[in-house]
């Protein structure tokens, strides 16, 4: 459950001004964690155009983005992403949150509601990664009851260099591929 006054909704292009407003604001919060961005990426033109391509993977079932809002104010993301169904029914996991957020519940809430979006899609299994140093994120996976299940060496280029990753899943169920959730 979100704390009184934020939200969850889906992303829309028009979201483009706020979204660019939050990447600047969080630039440097966000830094250690992300790869390296040009200038470009926290304009308001860039970020309407990820906004669009996502909403285009989105169209296709390939991927589910939202916002975590405060207001009017974009205060972070959560995102199924690479979604891939068959036999494997399974997402990655992508979230943060507002350096002036932080510390209110606010990933946690927001992880639980795309894992409960994940078992309405009915999918099996989401996943996620996170850096070796990065212990609130692994603190919200664990709440959210993710269980590590390995190191991925050097697996993403995050601020510049080739970074190791926790790799972490959720089970979702135990139905057969395919089979909807109840």
């Amino acid at each position: 459950m979100l704390p009184t006054g934020y939200g969850i909704r889906p992303l829309a292009v028009e979201d483009a001004p706020a979204l660019a407003a939050a990447y600047s604001r969080n630039r440097e919060h966000l830094a250690p964690w992300d790869p390296r961005r040009t200038g470009e990426f926290f304009t308001e033109a860039a970020q309407r155009k990820d906004a669009e391509a996502k909403l285009e993977s989105a169209a296709l079932g390939l991927q589910h983005p939202w916002l975590l809002v405060h207001g009017d104010e974009v205060v972070g993301r959560v995102n199924l992403n690479n979604v891939v169904r068959g036999v494997f029914q399974s997402a990655s996991l992508g979230y943060w949150v507002d350096h002036r957020h932080t510390g209110r519940g606010l990933a946690t809430a927001a992880v639980g509601c795309a894992l409960r979006r994940a078992v309405e899609l009915g999918l099996h299994r989401v996943e996620a990664g996170t850096l070796v140093g990065n212990v609130a994120s692994r603190a919200v996976l664990r709440r959210c009851g993710f269980e590590q299940y390995g190191v991925a060496s050097d697996y993403l280029f995050i601020a510049g260099a080739w970074q190791d990753h926790l790799l972490f899943q959720r089970i979702l169920h135990d139905r057969p591929a395919g089979a909807a959730a109840p």
